[in-house]
């Protein structure tokens, strides 16, 4: 059953940097401004927006492939910046990343065999050879590559998109995971297959207690897979709660301008085409109020001035906007 305490805490972090200049004359951009966000055991949060709003930031930051700023990260209300070898060795394990392309992140000169054992090695230094292989071979059943011993020795090169995507994923549960980061793992495959990644990534959730942060651009995926969804831009997020009232009843402009995006063969015209053409801006430490002005049909001066705290609407369901 889902928890209650959140496996996952991000309170108020913020990442910065360092763009080009020397010493104090640095330029920085500030890629994540004071997010807070919970990860909770069975359950998928989806983090929506544009390329550029932070979305694959706050993954590396989960997973410490970047250091924060400001602010801190907790797992099981421990601190992972203050973790010694050894915790941050177990974190590692419990925390695990999906990668966008599944064939850069597979070494393409070892077999999917490979790829599954050295994991369960280093993550389970106590299995036998026995154990590693039987091991192997029923993470790639459970990905839906059946029967294993067809894949086991192929090369990456020799798997369409969708079975090497599956290889990626059963390479993560070798690990025996808390956490999943997916980081759109659907967005370099065939449309014919996502929703069948998706539909394994839900049955994995489900079947062992998940916690899954999916990053896509596309909301209506993450209505389809997640329980709840946060919507980033520019770095902030402008929108949180559960994935149906976001995706039915949107509040923050920008969140509508996702909906308004999505293909709908029922709407004649869109409307939205010219603000959607807008680069989202970039943001730096000494940059003030909403970064959604210059494509907010509802801006004012407010606006201009002064980001706006979070307001909860509904339960669950928070907005950041001086208009609501």
């Amino acid at each position: 059953m889902p928890s209650t305490e959140p496996i996952i805490e991000l309170k108020n972090i913020t990442k910065d940097f360092a763009l080009g200049g020397m010493f104090f004359n640095k330029t920085l951009l500030r890629a994540i401004s004071r997010v807070s966000l919970k990860l909770y055991a069975g359950r998928a949060l989806s983090l929506v927006g544009e390329s550029g709003s932070g979305k694959s930031t706050i993954a590396r930051l989960i997973a410490r492939v970047y250091a924060l700023t400001e602010g801190e990260i907790t797992f099981h209300n421990q601190i992972i910046g203050a973790m010694n070898r050894k915790d941050l060795a177990a974190y590692r394990s419990d925390v695990q990343m999906i990668f966008q392309d599944p064939f850069g992140s597979l070494n393409p000169v070892h077999s999917v065999g490979y790829h599954l054992v050295r994991p369960l090695k280093i993550h389970n230094p106590s299995l036998s050879h026995e154990d590693v292989t039987q091991r192997s071979h029923e993470m790639l059943d459970q990905v839906g590559l059946s029967p294993a011993a067809d894949f086991i020795n192929r090369k990456p090169h020799e798997l369409s998109g969708g079975q090497r995507q599956r290889v990626a994923i059963a390479r993560a549960l070798c690990a025996n995971p808390k956490v999943l980061l997916a980081d759109e793992p659907t967005s370099m495959l065939d449309v014919s297959v996502r929703l069948g990644i998706l539909n394994l990534l839900a049955d994995l959730k489900d079947e062992h207690g998940l916690s899954t942060l999916y990053i896509t651009h596309d909301i209506a995926t993450a209505r389809y897979f997640s329980e709840d969804t946060a919507v980033m831009y520019a770095g902030h997020l402008v929108e949180s709660g559960p994935s149906e009232a976001i995706t039915s009843t949107p509040r923050h402009p920008y969140t509508q301008l996702l909906i308004q995006s999505v293909p709908n063969p029922a709407r004649e015209d869109d409307q939205s085409s010219e603000r959607r053409a807008t680069d989202i801006p970039l943001w730096t430490p000494k940059s003030i109020g909403c970064p959604f002005v210059s494509r907010c049909p509802r801006v004012t001066d407010l606006c201009r001035q002064s980001m706006p705290e979070e307001t909860s609407i509904a339960d669950g369901h928070n907005v950041r906007c001086h208009h609501l």
